[in-house]
């Protein structure tokens, strides 16, 4: 077995860190909200032309994360954290420039992109900390 945390997936145990779970289910359920907010969004509920937008298509590299996450793979958690301030951006501008109900909608996806952060970022440090308590830990070397 692989000890690194950097590529393995954490193996099933009985005796998981906690709050593991937890920020794994936050990761997936927001990463899952920012994608079916993305589709309603644009496809229905306020998009920028009538019928539907284009811009619906922001929603696929979304999808792309979501088996790396169902799977546990920390480097998915990893990239992840930063992909989203894509989405957090375009919130903060829509939800400052454009009018209701498309600045409300922005607002959710601020949330969406702020808890999706926050878990993948409480996720790899647990994963990290577990992984260094039981000495499996190989540091990086520094110069």
């Amino acid at each position: 077995m692989n000890p690194n945390p950097e590529t393995s997936p954490l193996p099933p145990q009985e005796n998981t860190p906690a709050g593991l779970d937890l920020t794994r289910w936050l990761a997936v359920g927001s990463l899952l909200g920012l994608i079916i907010l993305g589709l309603l969004w644009e496809l229905w509920l306020a998009p920028l032309r009538p019928g539907g937008s284009w811009w619906v298509i922001k929603v696929l590299p979304l999808c792309i994360p979501l088996a790396g996450l169902l799977k546990n793979r920390m480097y998915t958690y990893r990239w992840v954290s930063m992909l989203v301030w894509l989405y957090f951006t375009e919130g903060v501008m829509r939800a400052w420039g454009d009018a209701w109900p498309s600045n409300g909608l922005a607002g959710l996806q601020i949330l969406l992109c702020t808890t999706l952060f926050v878990a993948c970022a409480l996720h790899v440090r647990i994963r990290f900390k577990a992984v260094k308590a039981t000495g499996n830990f190989v540091p990086v070397p520094r110069d």
